[in-house]
């Protein structure tokens, strides 16, 4: 009979394999019950509802979420896949979010669906999917980021709600700043004859330094008989020049996140401390809290079995509880 050693590193292969197949969400059908048994009991697995799981880490504390955060878009990208095929999208709002690189996790998650049947799913930490029965954009207005169906920037700039502009004003002067001509914003707002969103998206511009841009819109909508009321969705004026060469949206996002942070963040800076009066207290001290931020900054790439674990497990000499090293 192989030793536990032996049968769990077998279970750590089997899971290396669905990890190297792009494995962040694993389903029950994608284990055996004794593989998955085992793995759940070793720590390398945590479920996240029924039938569906995450890889984790063994050593992690109870009520961490780091790799559960870390884990929160990929696992979403593939379960929302195996329930509703390509048959969703995540709402305008959230797109725009994404598309400017702010993947901060949400407490609820809002999916469109004509599969959906209006009801909360729950997740890990707090955080949850609710899946609205809802049209679908059309095909040439959602594209695909990581296995997330969302709106296009343009589209998503169009169907977002006015508060948008004023909660996650960054993030849409980064996504405006990504739009590079006027007629990828009409062709929506003309097909939809949506003439006061026009306006907003018009006066939008405007904040931003679009002027031309802006007017190309406004004067457009006229001459298809609509009547546009200019109207600025933001509570203050930009400042920072957003420009059109910036091959990532993520570089204007940062700089609209230096120019409203910068200030409020260096008037909470203590002073510099200077050199420490004891070199060696103060080595002795980052030595001591190496290994907690080791375990955080890997724990943000995602926890993933390597072959090396693998074979120290089977080894019989993995001892996490009594051997610094295996912790």
């Amino acid at each position: 009979m192989a030793a536990p050693s032996k049968k769990l590193a077998e279970s750590l292969e089997v899971l290396k394999t669905l990890q190297k197949e792009g494995g962040v969400a694993i389903r029950s059908v994608d284990l055996s019950r004794v593989h998955r048994e085992r793995l759940l009991k070793g720590g390398f697995l945590r479920m996240v509802m029924k039938g569906w799981y995450i890889p984790a880490h063994p050593g992690e504390p109870g009520g961490e979420s780091t790799i559960w955060y870390a884990s929160f878009w990929g696992f979403c990208a593939v379960y929302l896949r195996e329930r509703f095929g390509d048959a969703w999208s995540l709402s305008a709002e959230q797109s725009l979010l994404l598309h400017t690189g702010n993947r901060t996790v949400p407490g609820q998650l809002l999916v469109r669906t004509p599969k959906g049947g209006n009801k909360v799913i729950t997740l890990l930490h707090g955080s949850s999917v609710l899946d609205v029965r809802a049209a679908m954009p059309k095909p040439e207005e959602t594209v695909e980021l990581d296995g997330l169906r969302l709106y296009s920037p343009c589209a998503a700039l169009v169907f977002s709600a006015p508060g948008f502009f004023r909660q996650f004003a960054t993030e849409a002067r980064a996504a405006l700043a990504m739009v590079q001509e006027a007629s990828d914003l009409l062709r929506p707002l003309l097909e939809g004859g949506h003439s006061t969103i026009a306006g907003r998206l018009a006066g939008a511009l405007r904040n931003i330094g679009r002027r031309s841009m802006a007017e190309e819109i406004v004067t457009t909508m006229q001459a298809a008989g609509y009547t546009i009321r200019l109207e600025d969705p933001f509570d203050t004026t930009a400042t920072t020049l957003l420009t059109r060469r910036d091959i990532s949206p993520q570089v204007n996002r940062m700089r609209l996140m230096w120019e409203s942070m910068r200030e409020p963040i260096a008037t909470c800076f203590p002073a510099a401390p200077g050199r420490p009066k004891q070199p060696q207290d103060y080595l002795a001290e980052v030595e001591d809290i190496y290994p907690t931020d080791a375990y955080h900054s890997l724990s943000i790439e995602g926890y993933r079995v390597s072959a090396e674990l693998i074979e120290q497990v089977r080894s019989g000499h993995w001892n996490p509880d009594g051997n610094d090293g295996d912790r």
